[in-house]
């Protein structure tokens, strides 16, 4: 369905826990192939406030409260906030062949870093600058950067919204900006971070 700007129609998914769902009664299996233009005049044009950066959901896994699980195959970062309850967010992770997993934790937190690219992708691209000023437009680590101590990797922000949700990087975890900074406030130095 169509949205417009600053506002949706609040019921647009059709399913939630695989039970059907209507609204003033009428099923949303019908509602979903009715235009927008109908909805507005039955049902009215709905303004929600904008959605946070991230959506509190319920794991069936859990961690200590503070610890960052990245689910690779999910394409999400979650941090726990309490038992089988994070915050989920969608993220860009390694493509075939630079995918990782293992436990590291947070060593540093950056706005807006400058990037040095690492060794393998300077192989695989020999005329990429040694390093990319903070915020230039080619800069792939966006607003901010968590990086991981062990290795050459980090959970940062994007020059390259697009990405988001599939296999890009080269092992780094890509996260939509307004979400990178969001996590930024909410974890520190030391956090422990799990990827799966």
């Amino acid at each position: 369905m169509q949205d417009f700007p600053g506002c949706h129609l609040l019921f647009t998914s059709p399913v939630i826990n695989n039970q059907d769902l209507s609204v003033l009664g009428v099923p949303m299996k019908f509602l979903r192939f009715v235009g927008p233009a109908l909805l507005i005049w039955v049902f009215g044009l709905q303004c929600a406030p904008a959605a946070r950066a991230a959506q509190q959901v319920t794991v069936n896994f859990d961690s200590g409260a503070g610890t960052i699980i990245v689910r690779t195959t999910q394409r999400r970062l979650y941090l726990m906030v309490g038992p089988h309850q994070a915050l989920s967010y969608p993220v860009g992770v390694g493509r075939a062949g630079k995918q990782w997993s293992g436990e590291s934790f947070i060593y540093s937190k950056r706005l807006k870093p400058a990037w040095s690219p690492p060794d393998e992708i300077k192989r695989d691209k020999p005329s990429m600058p040694n390093v990319i000023a903070a915020g230039a437009p080619n800069n792939p680590m966006g607003a901010a950067a968590l990086l991981l101590a062990h290795g050459q990797y980090a959970i940062h922000g994007t020059n390259n919204p697009s990405s988001i949700g599939g296999y890009v990087s080269y092992g780094c975890i890509r996260m939509y900006n307004k979400d990178v900074l969001d996590l930024y406030e909410r974890v520190s130095v030391g956090t422990r971070v799990i990827v799966q």
